[in-house]
């Protein structure tokens, strides 16, 4: 198990222990379940019952529950960008889900740090604090516990982390640098695509920067793209709905990179072939998740962490340019 202290302060006063890992600490309401049930918390060395209200100097100390995931173990490569005894992120390649689903209940992200984790004797539950999309590439927060979990998930509901993106996309963005503000929603609940709606037909308020790093004369730009919020496919509903889908999608890219196809008017989607990409040049969508800063949740530090571009955008970059040297 893990844990840590806290000396409770004048601002806390009248909070009951529970109010003040709440208010302080962001603890979800489960974590928080299981800390009251296990007895984990204590005021200065003893138990506390009942989420008793502490005075200012009080010294709190909770212990987290250690937990364990059972995923089946698989050889799947885990590309380590930072770890410590309580977070890890990993370069995700593309091509694998990162939980298992009803519809991929194996091989996938989780079932290799499962191997990771019986290979080195630890000891913890994997808990994800962010998603990429099956075939996107890129930097994946995996936190050890629940409390850094609910941390870093409210770092980023508050705006507080920064994530970049690099994609390849169809076409010359004229721009050198953009912003998207087109609501996303998801129609069909059967369906995984999600088309720009208004918010009376269920889209959400939905905000995606982006700026040009290259051109391409053989009509492809190379962008950095950062996220304002965090809708599913984001980035790719919001480059295809301003004609730039990005390359090799094929659930938002027609396959025509010279073709403007835009999303809005009678809120038709734009249709790819399957699950096949619809690029020659690369087999999946060109988007990788390139930079992550947040504060770690234990030491206050903040971290910086950058995944490079994936052999398959840098050969891809490469066939571009021996097109249209």
């Amino acid at each position: 198990m893990s844990g840590f202290s806290y000396t409770v302060k004048e601002d806390d006063k009248g909070l009951t222990v529970s109010e003040l890992l709440r208010r302080n600490f962001h603890f979800s309401s489960r974590l928080l379940t299981k800390i009251k049930k296990q007895d984990l918390a204590k005021l200065n060395g003893s138990p506390v019952r009942g989420w008793m209200i502490p005075v200012a100097g009080d010294q709190l100390t909770v212990t987290l529950p250690a937990e364990t995931s059972d995923f089946p173990p698989e050889d799947i490569p885990i590309n380590v960008i930072f770890e410590d005894d309580s977070l890890l992120v990993i370069n995700k390649q593309p091509g694998f889900v990162v939980h298992p689903t009803k519809g991929k209940p194996c091989h996938t992200i989780a079932n290799g740090l499962m191997k990771k984790i019986l290979d080195e004797g630890a000891c913890y539950k994997i808990r994800f604090a962010n998603r990429l999309d099956m075939n996107t590439s890129g930097l994946l927060i995996v936190a050890k516990n629940g409390f850094v979990q609910d941390q870093i998930i409210h770092q980023m509901k508050a705006g507080m982390t920064e994530k970049k993106y690099l994609a390849v996309v169809d076409g010359i963005i004229q721009r050198d640098q953009g912003t998207v503000r087109a609501p996303i929603g998801r129609p069909d609940p059967n369906e995984v695509e999600r088309w720009i709606l208004p918010a009376d037909k269920g889209g959400f308020d939905s905000v995606t920067h982006y700026k040009v790093l290259q051109r391409y004369s053989a009509g492809y730009t190379l962008v950095e793209v950062s996220l304002e919020t965090g809708r599913t496919h984001q980035i790719r509903v919001h480059m295809a709905y301003i004609g730039h889908p990005v390359t090799g999608d094929h659930l938002y890219n027609n396959g025509d990179p010279f073709l403007y196809r835009k999303l809005h008017g009678d809120f038709r989607r734009v249709e790819g072939d399957g699950e096949k990409s619809t690029s020659p040049f690369i087999e999946r969508q060109a988007l990788h998740a390139y930079h992550l800063s947040f504060i770690h949740p234990i030491t206050g530090q903040k971290l910086i962490l950058k995944a490079p571009l994936p052999d398959d955008m840098e050969t891809l970059i490469n066939t571009i340019c021996s097109i249209c040297p």
